[in-house]
C-alpha cells in the first residue's frame, strides 16, 4: 500500500531540492533510509547531504537507518540539515559520561544540563544533601575524603555497567563534593538521560547503590562534641573488617 505524504524542505536542502514542499506517494512500511532514497530519486542533487541530514517524521526526529515507519496519507516528512552549521546537538552525538570530584558546591541545574539530549524524552536526577541530624544528635557538617584516582575508575565502571543493563542510556552525569559539606547542600548529584523513563530512573538507583559500594569515598559525620565515620551498608567488603 502507498500513501501521499508532504514533504517539507529546510536551508540548503531547499536550496538543491528548488522547492520548499511538495507530496508524493511513498509505500506505507518503509525504512526512513529507503524514504531518504525516495526523495533523492526526485532531486539527485540532495545526495551532498546524506552524511548531514535527519529527518523529522510528524515532527519526531529519525535518523537515516533501518528504521521501520508506518506512514499515513497527510503526514509531515521534513529534511532536517545541520543547525547553525553544526551537526545538531544530540542528534548522532555520541553518549557521554561526565564524572568530577570537586570540593566547590555542587549545582544541580549544571548536572542536569550536562545530559539533556533532543534524542531523549527523561532525565532523571539524584541528589544526597546532609541532614542536620542522626539517631539524635545534631549533625553539624559532613566531610568527605576519597582516594580520587581509583574512585574516578569505579565511576567510570559504574557507567559502563549502566550502559550494558540499559543501552538507551544517552548520557550519565555524576558529580561528587569533596571536603566540608553544610546542612542541606548536595554531597552527590547523578543525572541520566533516556529515551523514555522507566530506563532512567532505574538507571539512577543502580547507580547510587553502587556507588556506595564500591567507590572509595568515605563520609565523616560531624556533631557538637563528636565525629563519626559512618560505614555504608552496601559497602561490599564492611562485613569482613573487624
Amino acid at each position: 500500500m502507498t500513501c501521499q505524504v508532504e514533504v517539507l524542505y529546510f536551508a540548503r536542502s531547499a536550496d538543491l531540492a528548488g522547492v520548499r514542499s511538495e507530496t508524493i506517494s511513498v509505500p506505507q512500511q518503509i525504512t526512513s533510509l529507503q524514504l531518504w532514497d525516495e526523495i533523492v530519486k526526485r532531486h539527485s542533487s540532495l545526495v551532498a547531504l546524506r552524511d548531514q541530514v535527519v529527518l523529522a517524521v510528524r515532527q519526531e526526529y529519525v535518523l537515516l537507518g533501518d528504521q521501520l515507519l508506518d506512514l499515513h496519507t497527510g503526514d509531515e516528512i521534513a529534511i532536517i540539515p545541520p543547525i547553525s552549521g553544526d551537526i545538531m546537538n544530540g542528534i548522532g552525538d555520541e553518549p557521554k559520561d561526565f564524572i568530577k570530584l570537586s570540593e566547590g558546591k555542587l549545582s544541580a541545574d549544571e548536572v542536569s544540563a550536562l545530559v539533556v539530549s533532543p534524542c531523549c524524552g527523561a532525565v532523571s536526577l539524584f541528589i544526597g544533601t546532609t541532614r542536620n541530624n542522626f539517631d539524635g544528635k545534631k549533625v553539624k557538617h559532613l566531610e568527605y575524603e576519597a582516594y580520587a584516582p581509583m574512585a574516578e575508575v569505579e565511576i567510570k565502571k559504574i557507567c559502563t555497567n549502566i550502559r550494558l543493563k540499559w543501552p538507551s542510556v544517552r548520557h550519565i552525569a555524576i558529580h561528587h563534593r569533596l571536603g566540608t559539606v553544610p546542612i542541606s547542600e548536595a554531597s552527590v548529584i547523578v543525572a541520566i538521560s533516556t529515551p523514555h523513563r522507566t530506563e532512567s530512573l532505574e538507571a539512577v538507583q543502580y547507580c547510587i547503590n553502587t556507588l556506595k559500594t564500591t567507590v572509595p569515598i568515605w563520609k565523616k559525620e560531624v556533631y557538637e562534641d563528636e565525629y563519626s565515620w559512618k560505614e555504608n551498608k552496601e559497602c561490599f567488603w564492611a562485613k569482613t573488617v573487624k
